[in-house]
């Protein structure tokens, strides 16, 4: 039997080592077994999980979906109008129209696709999509992996490369060991609200290339941890950047959905691209990515994704198109309820809007909450987010407590939330996992959750952070 320490060389130790959901999950084994604790119960906020905290699912989307899975509901009078109307539309998409049936393509259900093609070409003021350029998938971060393993050289030689933002989120760095690709971080600027330095980007773009081959450069809009959303010259200064180094824009537009920054507005990639002219909307490549992982539908367990192709070659598309579908139909509907809600006059409208209007002021108002009782903590600093889920702050240990780190041979922050976890119950996410591997310690924490679920959390972790940092009694 293989030791432990023959790890795959391509598989990059880049997570905790203690692996904070596994302690989470077994601290909640022995509340349950009867152990007694400081606390009742586990809180989780290391990831965009809203259903696991306590916020309700959209009445509409699942209404619909519970519909769509058992038919037989549609002669119940207990359901509104447009659900059953709805739901009728979807299982028309579906071959034999059920759920349970394949798939005829390999990347997604034809209607499905002419649906979110039509909601991006609204969404961008009327600047066209392509159903065809449309590939769904098990959510946006199957369909980045399938992206970044078409870009990877497999000849064995220099390794390809993807620049990518630090802090980037949490789960891009062993995606991008897992295929093999070396992460090439670009640091954003935390002084300025997490603001893009384009002569760092030279700076690393040119640094990379004598160790390795930069094909494409991630984006986050809205940035994932830090809550930035970037304006429209930075976006044309981004684009112009990938096209003059001739790189590939993968861009994660996941929280497109939720901006709440004073003066901020979500502008796609695709818009601006469109916006700066021919040379350049007929030129550069990109893939963008979307998700119903998002704050508004949160339905992260359904894994529903999908990607738009924009001027990749026809032959990347063909090979792209030839992948083994990995889009299960349910998410498919999931995400044509998406982009496609109940509109006004129709019997949900109503109910839906004030739902998502709820969640939304939930956010804002959480984001706003957080940040500002972070900040007054000493040895803590957070910039304010305007967009996304999560806080990032930055953490300003003592000494002692990143020497006590050393000799456990942790990182300081992950030291930090595992005593988090086993003093207080609450599990917030190091931030070595989004890339900081220095003595720049961070923690990520997803406000999107009931505001008495993130007053609790607030409050254990206040606790925690004077007791921490006033020592040993």
């Amino acid at each position: 039997m293989s030791s432990v320490q023959e790890v795959n060389p391509r598989v990059r130790v880049i997570r905790d080592p203690v692996n904070l959901q596994s302690l989470a999950a077994q601290i909640s084994q022995q509340i349950a077994q009867g152990e007694q604790k400081a606390f009742t119960k586990v809180i989780d906020l290391s990831s965009c999980d809203p259903h696991r905290t306590g916020l309700p699912p959209i009445s509409f989307v699942r209404q619909v979906l519970s519909l769509c899975c058992y038919p037989e509901l549609l002669k119940e009078d207990s359901f509104p109008l447009d659900v059953k109307q709805k739901t009728q539309k979807l299982l028309e998409a579906c071959n034999g129209g059920s759920i349970g049936s394949y798939s005829s393509s390999t990347v997604g259900l034809p209607p499905i696709q002419r649906s979110v093609a039509e909601f991006l070409t609204r969404r961008d003021g009327g600047i066209n999509s392509n159903p065809e350029d449309i590939i769904f998938s098990s959510g946006s971060q199957k369909t980045l992996a399938m992206m970044i393993h078409l870009l990877s050289r497999e000849d064995g030689q220099t390794e390809t490369g993807v620049l990518a933002p630090l802090p980037c989120p949490h789960t891009l760095p062993m995606l991008l060991d897992e295929v093999g690709v070396k992460l090439v971080p670009y640091r954003l600027t935390e002084e300025r609200g997490w603001a893009v330095d384009l002569e760092e980007l030279h700076r690393v773009l040119m640094t990379a290339r004598r160790q390795c081959d930069p094909r494409a450069i991630y984006v986050g809009n809205p940035g994932n941890p830090t809550g930035h959303v970037q304006d429209r010259e930075t976006i044309e200064k981004m684009i112009h950047f990938a096209a003059s180094e001739r790189l590939v824009l993968l861009v994660e537009e996941v929280y497109q959905d939720s901006v709440f920054g004073q003066d901020k507005e979500f502008l796609s990639y695709k818009k601006v691209l469109f916006e700066m002219g021919v040379s350049y909307s007929e030129t550069v490549e990109m893939v963008s990515f979307h998700s119903i992982s998002t704050a508004t539908m949160g339905e992260c367990g359904l894994r529903g994704g999908y990607m738009e192709l924009i001027n990749l070659d026809p032959a990347v598309k063909k090979i792209l198109f030839q992948y083994p579908s990995s889009a299960s139909i349910l998410p498919q509907l999931a995400i044509e309820i998406m982009v496609n809600p109940p509109a006004p006059g129709d019997a949900s409208y109503e109910k839906y809007t004030q739902e998502i209007l709820v969640r939304a002021e939930t956010l804002s108002q959480n984001a706003g909450r957080a940040c500002k009782l972070l900040n007054a903590l000493p040895g803590m600093s957070c910039q304010p987010a305007m967009g996304g889920v999560f806080l990032y702050p930055h953490l300003h240990l003592p000494a002692e407590i990143i020497e006590e780190a050393k000799m456990l041979r942790l990182s300081a922050d992950v030291l930090y939330c595992r005593r988090l976890l086993e003093e207080e119950g609450i599990c917030l996410g190091p931030g070595c996992e989004n890339g900081h591997i220095d003595e720049n310690f961070h923690i990520r924490l997803c406000v999107l959750a009931p505001p008495a679920v993130l007053e609790d959390v607030l409050t254990r972790l206040c606790s925690f952070h004077h007791r921490l940092l006033s020592g040993p009694d």
